[in-house]
């Protein structure tokens, strides 16, 4: 690991040194721009003095491009989520959350079987939001049906219960937190 560093560290020299000769800059315009001595830049551009953030810092500036692309950073890893389905009864929950406590998100596809009311309660507060297909959705004494693109919230200290219409499978993003946080959902009036 510390070769990897030292690599990478003594490859910013260089790569200043190209940068600037590509923008047809000096030194002595530089060091005005970033207010860097022009020989700490000529020293930093040719290895003999480290780059550390309070001379990258100007230098991202002056060029107007990320930091990282002066250190040339190793590229991240994989940044693509890896979510593992739970099957829970008949349907299918993707957690969209990962850590513990707090609200927590959850995209979840009911089968069309799932369409027998069997109400329940607990505490916290759930936000429901449907991608795709219809919710029906049952609440103390309201029986209501969502359709794509409509959502719903409620205290799940009341009896209730979603699920398919009957119809097909309905696709749900649902948000749960402990009681008293409640999601809040800003919208432009229609």
């Amino acid at each position: 690991m510390a070769n990897d560093d030292d690599a990478v560290l003594s490859a910013v020299g260089p790569r200043l040194r190209a940068l600037r000769k590509s923008r047809g800059t000096t030194l002595t315009q530089l060091a005005e721009t970033t207010g860097i001595s022009v020989s700490t830049l000529s020293r930093l551009e040719s290895g003999e003095r480290k780059p550390n953030l309070e001379l990258l810092l100007p230098l991202a500036r002056a060029y107007q491009v990320p930091l990282d692309d002066l250190v040339g950073a190793p590229a991240v890893g994989d940044p693509r989520v890896r979510l593992k389905p739970i099957r829970h009864a008949d349907a299918t929950i993707l957690p969209l959350t990962q850590h513990p406590g707090g609200p927590q998100a959850f995209k979840m596809v009911i089968p069309v079987t799932r369409c027998e009311p069997d109400p329940r309660t607990h505490s916290g507060y759930e936000w429901l939001y449907v991608l795709n297909g219809k919710l029906r959705l049952v609440l103390a004494e309201h029986d209501v049906v969502l359709k794509a693109g409509e959502a719903a919230e409620f205290d799940t200290r009341l009896p209730h219960w979603f699920g398919s219409t009957g119809e097909a499978p309905v696709e749900i993003l649902s948000l749960f937190g402990p009681q008293g946080e409640r999601m809040h959902v800003r919208a432009k009036p229609l």
